[in-house]
């Protein structure tokens, strides 16, 4: 038939619905094969679907709308697939379409485009353009075939705020103000605008918003959670760092970071202490004779937690290589599936907002999660003497339901051994 069907494809065993986040091509457009149509999100990340087919596209699902899996979202008419202009499509709110077109040009496209990806932003620029009050429009794209890249939003919403400086400054520097006999002034803006505004917006939340939700929720309704202290002399890792920094990046070609060191740590005493290592599954308890840790990371979406796989037979460098390939990807919304799988503890880090002390919520179906925090200098005692020290406080979660009290308090003590003494966990002593 020369009219196809596009359905919302299998995304995972665990997705069932997604939501049908924007179009990316006009509704009656000419369409080119394996051209991307849409964009969705799912609770996991957000992905890009594409034309089956060419021909003319015609919509079926709304923007905002959400779907579930298998669901029909647009159909193609193969027919169509030899039109050379799309001037005239059904539903085009493009103005332009109705220029006249070559042959060689793409309906929906201009002769300057010179591709469907010219001037659309990915995914992460897009959030970042929309929150700096940016026009894709007004961007130019430096990625494959002019798509806006992160790195282009970043920079023009950084020239945006630089520009928008100099206006606050006088018209005229004051050698060249006006004649006396002449005064001029500016009358400044009334205040009263934004400091009494009682604007309102409502924002749907995103999928991920969502998912995210429900499933803190469900750790804080399902779980025994419990939270204990403890803080950490972060000396020895700190003079570590410093004297051995250079020789590190020159062999593996990335910095020794926080993270990994406090990966290993965990991933040592985890294998030592089984319960914090595993979950409740109905009736049972499952052991892992393995530490997948989940490390969480801020995106623009909301926080992701992807693991870290066997980071007990993993060296420092490879721990930092891993996390900054997940970063890389979260931030970007190219996460897999199946990165986003898996994981037997999690380790989160307030400290690089700021944070002094927290509760971190369990990350299901773990047992624990380990709050790390800013490293603030503060006067402790030292051999009977008042020392100032960089200090860390160190927050462990757990389900009471698995870990016992003891248990948890032994794993944050020892956990805090190791970080004050690297060297017997660089010899694995």
């Amino acid at each position: 038939m020369p009219v196809i069907e596009l359905k919302i494809p299998n995304l995972g065993e665990s997705i069932t619905t997604i939501t049908f986040s924007k179009w990316l091509k006009p509704d009656g457009s000419i369409v080119e094969m394996d051209e991307p149509l849409c964009e969705i999100e799912t609770e996991k990340a957000n992905q890009e679907l594409s034309a089956d087919k060419a021909g003319k596209l015609t919509w079926v699902a709304k923007e905002g709308e959400d779907l579930e899996i298998g669901a029909l979202f647009a159909k193609i008419d193969t027919d169509a697939a030899g039109e050379s202009s799309g001037g005239s499509s059904v539903g085009s709110s493009n103005s332009e379409n109705d220029k006249p077109e070559t042959a060689s040009t793409p309906a929906g496209e201009t002769e300057s485009s010179g591709s469907y990806a010219s001037g659309h932003p990915s995914p992460a620029a897009a959030k970042i353009l929309e929150e700096g009050g940016l026009n894709p429009a007004d961007v130019n794209g430096t990625g494959k075939d002019g798509r806006i890249t992160k790195e282009d939003a970043l920079k023009a919403v950084e020239n945006k705020s630089k520009s928008a400086a100099p206006e606050s400054q006088p018209a005229t520097p004051p050698s060249t103000a006006a004649p006396k006999e002449q005064p001029q002034t500016r009358t400044p803006e009334p205040a009263v605008k934004t400091l009494y505004s009682r604007n309102e917006r409502r924002e749907r939340l995103s999928r991920m918003r969502r998912t995210i939700a429900k499933r803190l929720v469900s750790a804080k309704n399902n779980t025994a959670m419990l939270t204990t202290f403890n803080e950490a002399d972060m000396s020895g890792i700190l003079q570590m760092r410093e004297k051995y920094q250079d020789a590190f990046v020159k062999k593996y070609g990335i910095k020794l970071g926080f993270m990994s060191i406090f990966a290993k740590a965990c991933a040592k005493v985890l294998l030592e202490m089984p319960e914090v290592n595993a979950y409740i599954d109905g009736d049972d308890i499952i052991y892992h004779d393995y530490a997948d840790i989940s490390v969480a990371i801020s995106t623009p979406s909301g926080l992701v937690v992807p693991p870290i796989r066997n980071v007990e037979s993993l060296g420092f460098h490879e721990v930092e290589l891993k996390i900054k390939e997940l970063a890389g990807k979260a931030r970007d919304g190219k996460l897999s599936l199946e990165e986003m799988t898996g994981g037997t503890f999690t380790i989160t880090n307030g400290g690089i907002f700021g944070s002094l002390m927290s509760t971190p919520i369990i990350n299901e179906p773990q047992s624990a999660i380990l709050g790390m925090h800013a490293i603030k200098e503060r006067p402790v005692a030292v051999n009977g003497q008042v020392e100032i020290r960089p200090m860390m406080y160190l927050a462990l979660s757990y389900d009471h339901r698995i870990v016992d009290g003891a248990t948890s308090v032994t794993f944050l003590v020892k956990v805090k051994e190791l970080l004050e003494d690297p060297v017997t966990l660089l010899l694995d002593l």
